[in-house]
């Protein structure tokens, strides 16, 4: 009795953790302002918080974003934002769902759906004034607790028990789920390294690898954003413990030749786990000497800059390094001509692969964090007017030699030095 007693305090006390918690969120971001204005918007007009901050603040977990759901449809839901001057844009206004802005936060508001027609990449929605038909078309009980402004839950199947009891459970049939969207498979995997604390159901993970193709018609933007989940998760670290997990995700991404490295990570590879640096994650994952990288940008559409960020990396560890390549003179080299962005990457590449953390090239890191970009003391200009050498071809050679002379030179250039160039 004392037992049954026990728990049931144990429970209430974490229900009022997470009421409270939910009332600090709404205290501590505008978010009233979004409430007042879709529950005062007519007499049936509703508003909840929905799925991953909900997930979070049980899980006591940091808030990075804040989705909302409402029996408003989407146009009802611009002009209650309009009519409190709430702005607002419109970002996936066909599936439902709008943007309000407010200061610096950003809030999903998304009218109730089901689901008309599915592909397992888009769906076909119809708006419902329905919570129980919205719950059932998410894919996660976890995912599928809702609550009032004052923390009031809205739990239709149950999702804060799994998620206290460590239970990743698909809504309905999990076979008709990831048909319904493929991505779910990756999501799967996701909440499960986060949250899980028991084995993988067999009959979910016979589900799972009979429909694994399925990954291939997703588009790569959508595989990219959902992976980008992962390393914000912090999450690498666990997919190397679970067999199953590790097979599929070196299924969904045969570029990551390196995943196993997070089985045991130095401690400076740790620290750059926390900073969810998702490119310089990435090349750790696939720059491995060959031309896997160059393969991975082909078939993924990372910016231009992030791609040229991949690369400086890449290249140079597709050349055979030495103690030379990390010397103080050839690092000058990579700093002025490359940058410090590069230089801090390729060191920071070293260190993280490595078992023992190189206490010098910590050190460089550190003294190059701090080291401004120099600029060129000696200009066209200085040489014309010193030397009389005319405009052309001999005085850009002169102009470059002398620049290599003042980088080797750690920046430093003596008047004997640009003389011995000059008379060359």
């Amino acid at each position: 009795m004392i037992k049954i007693l026990n728990k049931f305090i144990k429970n209430i006390n974490n229900l009022d953790y997470v009421a409270k918690s939910i009332k600090n969120l709404s205290q501590d971001t505008p978010i009233k302002k979004i409430f007042d204005a879709v529950n005062e918007y007519s007499s049936s007009s509703e508003i909840r918080y929905v799925g991953g901050c909900i997930r979070k603040i049980i899980k006591k977990e940091i808030i990075d974003d804040i989705d909302l759901a409402t029996n408003l449809k989407p146009f009802e839901v611009c002009d209650a934002l309009k009519n409190n001057e709430i702005n607002y844009y419109e970002t996936g206004i066909k599936h439902g769902t709008i943007t309000a802005v407010i200061k610096d936060f950003k809030f999903e508001i998304t009218s109730l759906r089901e689901d008309i027609e599915t592909d397992g990449r888009h769906a076909e929605v119809r708006f419902s004034n329905d919570w129980i038909k919205d719950a059932s078309r998410r894919d996660f009980t976890i995912n599928s607790i809702y609550s009032d402004i004052e923390g009031n839950l809205f739990d239709p199947f149950d999702g804060k028990k799994d998620l206290e009891n460590g239970v990743v459970k698909f809504i309905g049939d999990p076979e008709q789920r990831i048909k319904e969207d493929y991505l779910r498979i990756l999501r799967y995997l996701r909440f499960y390294l986060s949250y899980s604390n028991n084995k993988h159901e067999f009959e979910t993970s016979k589900i799972i690898k009979k429909n694994i193709i399925g990954i291939s018609n997703l588009s790569k933007e959508r595989l990219l954003d959902e992976l980008k989940k992962f390393f914000k998760s912090n999450i690498l670290k666990q997919l190397s413990k679970d067999k199953f997990s590790l097979e599929l995700f070196e299924i969904i991404f045969p570029q990551f030749r390196n995943l196993k490295i997070f089985s045991n990570l130095n401690n400076f590879a740790k620290a750059k786990i926390e900073e969810s640096d998702f490119i310089f994650l990435l090349s750790t994952l696939i720059i491995d000497g060959t031309d896997n990288a160059d393969y991975f940008l082909y078939k993924f559409n990372i910016s231009k800059k992030d791609q040229k960020r991949l690369k400086m990396i890449d290249n140079f560890y597709k050349e055979k390094t030495s103690s030379k390549s990390f010397s103080e003179k050839n690092l000058n080299k990579i700093f002025y001509y490359k940058g410090k962005q590069s230089l801090i990457d390729i060191l920071s590449y070293s260190i993280f692969k490595s078992k023992k953390i190189d206490k010098k090239l910590l050190k460089f890191i550190e003294q190059f964090k701090s080291k401004e970009l120099p600029s060129m003391p000696i200009g066209a200009d200085f040489l014309m007017e010193k030397y009389q050498i005319p405009e052309g071809k001999n005085l850009g050679n002169k102009l470059k030699s002398i620049e290599e002379e003042w980088v080797n030179n750690n920046f430093k250039l003596s008047q004997k030095q640009i003389d011995k160039i000059i008379n060359r």
